[in-house]
């Protein structure tokens, strides 16, 4: 089929309406590439959609390729093996190694979570069952394969697909993904990070396309300037806490929020604004996605002025143990436990809420963005009780959100980005943000740069021709 015959289609299948949930399917005759595969969080009615029958048989999907390794981009791929899907994983070096430690961890805590469920009596399924296995992970690791940054590949021969990954940085190995062949292309912005990300190097302008699918979670709001020195708020939740004799608690998501806010608390302490407390890291995927942050640091992937100095906190200490993770529920002393996830919707930091939120002695410190639906949503928005294992818990611990920590592009973040696209595209397709923040984004492209620009909706397809 030639190129001006040929016919390409995406039908967003996650990640509108919604920043969870991210998939996206390129159509292009007949052959098939899903741009991320990531699991619905937040709101119970998206979470439901995790078990719903995938919209195509996973069997007639020819490849994946993964922006980068954070649970709502990559955190359904092992359900779609178990269910058929058989091909090629493309992502980058970094992508892989901290997709294999996200995506074991995530299939241990489903099965935690349903042998937990089944001895409390508070699932909705008899019995409760996880929505992936150790097993199915273990499937699912084999396909994947590796791309260096700007360079092009070749992954469908059938069609001449080509994909370049591009520099986003957002977390380590983040992308944003260029995907062309004969007669058209698309780029996928994936997740922006700011300009100036606290830990990586910076990102990079991909080349144009025709079509351009940009995020949007912060596509209606810009981060604050900074107020006096930078990291205050954190700072002053720090010498307030534990000068009453309380824990600070940060949820934070294992990759990448853990290492920022880690260097937050390194320059911290090194300038004496935070006294010499403890500082333990309770989370194993996040303790592994340090090990992978600092080998990359011998590979330019860290800012060149943080080389060797990433997390470095004399006080630092590791929870490797369910044992030692339940002493942390009644810390002995003031300290500061960092632990995933980040939204506090599972993990470790679940257990640590229940035991500290009822004291007020105790604070929370909320690192970014929570989406609607998510405990971490309901802390930010001033809730006096939250539900946890099917009981509610009162919140009467300080709740602080610091937004420095943020590595999400805002609204100016994003539109330089498109504004700097060349050529500058057709059509730009905003996906990524909940409702109203995509729908903002999209009106600030058109009125600013004078592009055609479209929030999409969930099953929405969209024909992507030269």
């Amino acid at each position: 089929m030639t190129a001006s015959t040929s016919t390409a289609t995406l039908t967003f299948l996650g990640a509108a309406g919604t920043v969870t949930g991210s998939k996206t399917l390129l159509t292009v005759d007949g052959r098939t590439l899903l741009v991320d595969a990531g699991l619905f969080q937040g709101e119970k009615t998206w979470r439901l959609r995790n078990w719903e029958p995938f919209p195509v048989s996973p069997r007639t999907v020819d490849a994946v390729v993964l922006t980068h390794a954070h649970l709502d981009h990559c955190g359904y791929l092992p359900a779609l093996v178990r269910e058929g899907f058989a091909g090629p994983v493309w992502c980058t070096e970094d992508t892989r190694r901290l997709a294999e430690i996200v995506l074991r961890d995530s299939a241990y805590l489903q099965e935690s979570d349903a042998a937990h469920a089944a001895r409390r009596g508070y699932s909705r399924h008899h019995p409760p069952r996880p929505l992936y296995t150790v097993t199915d992970v273990e499937q699912s690791l084999p396909l994947f394969r590796t791309v260096d940054f700007d360079e092009e590949h070749l992954v469908d021969p059938a069609v001449g697909l080509q994909v370049r990954m591009t520099r986003a940085g957002h977390i380590l190995g983040s992308a944003s993904v260029s995907v062309t062949w004969p007669g058209g292309s698309v780029l996928f912005s994936g997740d922006l990070g700011r300009v100036d990300h606290p830990v990586l190097r910076s990102r990079d302008i991909p080349p144009g396309a025709h079509h351009v699918v940009v995020e949007s979670t912060y596509g209606d709001r810009e981060h604050p300037d900074p107020d006096g020195a930078a990291y205050e708020k954190l700072a002053d939740a720090v010498r307030r806490t534990t000068a009453r004799g309380g824990t600070v608690l940060v949820p934070a998501f294992a990759v990448d929020r853990t290492e920022v806010v880690l260097q937050a608390l390194s320059q911290l302490r090194r300038a004496g604004r935070i006294p010499d407390v403890p500082v333990i890291v309770n989370s194993p995927m996040a303790l592994a996605a340090l090990r992978v942050y600092r080998q990359a640091a011998s590979r330019g992937e860290l800012r060149p002025d943080l080389r060797g100095e990433l997390a470095d906190l004399p006080t630092l200490r590791e929870a490797r143990t369910v044992e030692e993770s339940r002493a942390l529920n009644r810390p002995r002393m003031p300290c500061v436990i960092i632990s995933s996830s980040g939204m506090t919707t599972g993990g470790r930091v679940v257990h640590h809420l229940r035991h500290l939120l009822p004291d007020r002695r105790n604070t929370v410190v909320l690192t970014g963005y929570q989406a609607v639906g998510t405990r971490g949503r309901a802390l930010a928005e001033g809730a006096h009780q939250v539900k946890m294992h099917g009981e509610y818990v009162p919140v009467r611990a300080e709740v602080v959100q610091v937004d420095e920590f943020s590595v999400h592009a805002d609204a100016s973040d994003l539109l330089s980005w498109v504004a700097a696209l060349e050529p500058a595209p057709r059509t730009v397709l905003v996906n990524h943000g909940e409702a109203d923040s995509a729908r903002a984004l999209a009106r600030r492209i058109d009125e600013e740069l004078g592009l055609v620009a479209v929030a999409v909706r969930h099953g929405e397809v969209v024909s992507v021709r030269h």
